[in-house]
């Protein structure tokens, strides 16, 4: 007689979640960015290399949009660490994207000021609008919209993040005329932080 409960082995529970990126094309950085990489990576001590894991990975996404699996083993390369170390840093931060995703990223805010101000209208809004699921990219390529936790202006909630452009107080009623006009406008049809228009 055991104390112990049966264990369903044979259900697969100890099996992992872990979900691999999209291998992606073969992937290599253009001399430029290399070279940008070894100049920032040149501030760290050597045995600190691994430091600037996180700059790597910003200039991968930046050359081809997202973080492919063969994108972080070039930076396990140049870097000299594993690729499960460089996936760790990668799969640990929102702001990479480990799939392809659209020319804009619409970010919405969740969190609790945002929720309250409606950002869950916001996303159903948005999502509709582009006839895609959360997560998802519309047919032309040119929206991803997905949720994220705090973006730091719940006095201007709801906020969302367009790649790097900031938009505050998004009413939900609004959330289609933010895509057009940043269809129309780019990233300059966002409204900015409060608090850097403020300073001017």
């Amino acid at each position: 007689m055991s104390f112990h409960p049966k264990m369903p082995y044979e259900s697969g529970f100890q099996q992992s979640d872990r979900k691999l990126p999209p291998e992606g094309a073969p992937f290599a950085f253009t001399p430029e960015r290399r070279a940008e990489f070894e100049r920032r990576a040149a501030q760290y001590p050597p045995e600190w290399r691994k430091s600037a894991i996180l700059y790597a990975l910003f200039l991968v996404q930046e050359q081809q949009g997202h973080i492919s699996a063969n994108g972080m083993r070039h930076v396990a390369e140049v870097i000299g660490c594993t690729p499960a170390e460089v996936e760790d840093v990668a799969s640990y931060y929102a702001m990479f994207y480990r799939q392809p995703v659209g020319k804009y990223v619409v970010q919405v805010c969740r969190t609790l000021s945002c929720a309250l101000k409606g950002a869950e209208r916001v996303t159903e809004e948005l999502t509709d609008a582009l006839k895609i699921p959360l997560g998802g990219t519309d047919a032309s390529g040119t929206f991803t919209v997905i949720e994220v936790e705090c973006l730091g202006a719940c006095d201007r909630a709801p906020v969302v993040m367009v790649n790097d452009g900031w938009h505050e107080c998004l009413a939900p009623g609004d959330a289609v005329k933010l895509l057009d006009n940043v269809r129309a406008g780019g990233e300059a049809a966002l409204s900015g932080c409060h608090h850097k228009v403020e300073r001017g």
